[in-house]
């Protein structure tokens, strides 16, 4: 009926994920960073976040999907993947509103 395939555990498993405060704000980062990503050391400091703690939230970020990373050598860069982020948006906005597309229309002065 829908043409996205998120089911709603997988819903479930990225609400849980970003229901923390320091994986949120390093999420946060990520997408406003874009396409050219975060390397692993900037995006803790950015983050206000200890090297330590994000490397274990990212842990959980990417295993809910919402972060990729790509490694070369030793540096690690991270990406919000937005692919992702958009089906878990279609998921939750999809029966919104009963149809009434002007009562979620103030969503899309967001951007």
């Amino acid at each position: 009926m829908y043409p996205w395939n998120m089911e709603q555990i997988e819903a479930i498993k990225s609400l849980s994920a970003m229901a923390h405060d320091g994986r949120l704000t390093l999420l946060r980062v990520l997408i406003v960073a874009g396409e050219k990503g975060v390397g692993a050391g900037d995006l803790s400091v950015k983050a206000g976040v200890p090297t330590t703690t994000a490397s274990a939230q990212l842990a959980a970020l990417s295993h809910a999907d919402l972060v990729t990373s790509t490694r070369q050598g030793r540096a690690v860069t991270y990406y919000a993947n937005y692919t992702h982020l958009n089906q878990l948006m279609a998921f939750l906005l999809r029966d919104c509103c009963q149809g009434h597309k002007d009562v979620c229309a103030n969503l899309l002065e967001c951007m």
